[in-house]
């Protein structure tokens, strides 16, 4: 029953999430009327929510019907280290939740449900819609803060000079090597409308002068450099379009090049995994 209804605390989270409740209860508990009349809500409709959540450990309810923000709801707000709140909107809602509605459609076919849905891929898709793809940028940057520190701890850039982030977004993880890194020198590899944020990054972290923006698609080129780094990036495509990745960087790079791959690994065995249902995800946005 628990499994069953769990995209009703999904769709939950979604609107607290998409209404910034955590945001506005980070320094002191509130009502629902308060919190309503903040977010142009119905407050009685928008208790009914809150109540629900206290149900799950997002809120917590005081006996003045006041509702506190518990740690687990803390990972939602937006100025926190690794937020969820930004994944949760994409995740939740916008196009991730049509496309869901046709997964059958992906398992009968092993086609993108996506694409049957919108007519066209994820990334068109959001090529046309700048306002969803910033909420995707911002889930993924999220994302990148967190595991930025472990791949600069895991790995030794000590041999390398030039690193290129294929597809690095924002550029969170590319700022994160270049500063544990200082002999480094970095270039960012994504679509133009992308690539502007992470430009706008390196000015503001002072990496103006080691990183270049190297605009354009991976499937065509990619730019020179003997350390490749891909987070994220090869699960989302078939056999055949990674192998057309992969070629590109190898045709570019110097000869003692390497190339790092960064993603969430599919483990043995039968405990609840996270990767499993990333892997799901990509079948239903995708393919993978």
């Amino acid at each position: 029953l628990h499994m069953i209804q769990g995209f009703w605390v999904s769709r939950a989270l979604y609107v607290a999430a998409k209404l910034g409740i955590p945001d506005l209860l980070k320094d002191q508990p509130k009502s629902s009327a308060d919190l309503a009349q903040a977010t142009g809500t119905h407050a009685p409709s928008l208790y009914r929510v809150l109540r629900a959540l206290d149900s799950v450990g997002v809120f917590a309810e005081d006996d003045r019907g006041r509702f506190a923000l518990t740690p687990l709801g803390a990972t939602l707000r937006t100025d926190v280290l690794g937020s969820l709140r930004y994944f949760a909107i994409e995740e939740l809602g916008e196009n991730h939740y049509p496309a869901w509605e046709k997964v059958l459609h992906s398992v009968k076919t092993g086609a993108i449900a996506f694409n049957q849905v919108y007519g066209a891929s994820k990334w068109q898709y959001m090529a046309e819609h700048p306002d969803e793809a910033k909420i995707f940028d911002a889930a993924m940057s999220s994302f990148s803060s967190v595991v930025a520190s472990a791949v600069v701890a895991a790995y030794d850039f000590s041999s390398s000079a030039t690193v290129v982030d294929i597809g690095g977004g924002d550029g969170t993880l590319l700022t994160a090597i270049l500063k544990g890194n200082r002999q480094l020198r970095g270039v960012l590899a994504d679509l133009p409308h992308v690539a502007e944020g992470a430009q706008r990054r390196f000015k503001t972290e002072g990496l103006g002068d080691r990183c270049e923006i190297a605009a354009g698609s991976f499937f065509e080129s990619a730019p020179a450099g003997d350390t490749y780094v891909l987070k994220w990036i090869i699960h989302d495509w078939d056999d055949q379009q990674s192998a057309a990745i992969l070629k590109n960087c190898r045709s570019a790079m110097a000869t003692n090049g390497r190339v790092l791959l960064v993603e969430a690994v599919i483990q043995p065995g039968t405990a609840t995994s996270f990767s499993k249902f990333m892997d799901l995800n990509m079948l239903v946005m995708t393919g993978g």
